[in-house]
């Protein structure tokens, strides 16, 4: 298991992504990852077909798939949303500090369908988590699912070993890129931006990509079609020289690059 905990993001919660072969791997994973929720006081939710595995020092407390998503089924995204961010509140009436979840869903994304669906819940939940006191880690298994689709997930995750990762950011910002773009996440980055489906309040598409190391003109060029077709301007802001040279070269219209610190 690997994650990129290089994101620029600093708000309430965490959105981990974790891709696995073995699920000791995803057990490992969870375990800590909840246990860094006692120390802050939350209420922590162990989310996952089977029971939590035996020897934990702490008992999160067990919450079925089934009960909390609608297993084989399509989900809703903004529904998914909305049972969350009233699961926090019941948390915070309780008297914790925020609502901390491990789950693993692998059953959630078996179908193209449910694939596409859920890919769109993890930047809205993503979208609420920036600003509540909610954190989730999110289990995949690869060897039932395939690199493909874990990597459509893996992107939309602040955290995760994904080539680069689209993520939702507090402020006036309308989202995130971090990681590297390059040819071979070509059409994963156009998928991922249709399912992100940013809309920014007024008419320019604010991406902090401070923490982008590379960005290649192929990808600038998609983010340029992405803005036009949205009928906005892509300001992309980063620490790197080159994609503004690029975009000068390559007389995009819908993109501007802003060199910041």
């Amino acid at each position: 298991m690997a994650t990129t905990t290089d994101s620029p993001r600093q708000r309430a919660g965490e959105h981990v992504c974790v891709a696995y072969d073995e699920p000791a791997a995803f057990d490992s994973a969870a375990r800590e990852f909840l246990a860094a929720g006692i120390a802050a006081g939350e209420q922590l939710w162990y989310i996952a077909p089977t029971p939590a595995p035996r020897g934990w020092d702490f008992a999160p407390e067990l919450v079925r798939l089934g009960d909390h998503y609608p297993e084989g089924a399509v989900i809703d995204p903004a529904a998914g949303v909305a049972a969350y961010a009233a699961a926090t509140e019941r948390a915070i009436a309780a008297g914790y500090r925020g609502l901390r979840i491990a789950a693993e869903a692998t059953n959630l994304v078996r179908t193209p369908h449910q694939l596409a669906a859920f890919t769109r819940y993890e930047h809205l939940v993503d979208r609420y988590m920036r600003d509540a006191p909610f954190s989730a880690l999110c289990g995949y298994n690869r060897g039932e699912l395939g690199g493909a689709a874990v990597a459509e997930l893996a992107c939309l995750h602040p955290i995760s070993d994904a080539p680069f990762r689209l993520f939702a950011v507090p402020g006036d910002v309308d989202a995130g890129l971090a990681g590297e773009l390059d040819w071979s996440c070509r059409d994963l980055f156009d998928q991922a931006l249709d399912r992100a489906d940013l809309r920014p309040e007024g008419k320019e598409l604010i991406i902090d990509a401070r923490q982008l190391t590379f960005i290649d003109h192929n990808s600038l060029a998609d983010l340029d079609a992405y803005a036009r077709r949205r009928g906005v301007t892509a300001v992309l802001r980063t620490r790197r020289s080159v994609p503004a040279r690029l975009t000068a070269l390559l007389r995009l219209t819908a993109l501007r690059v802003e060199h910041v610190r």
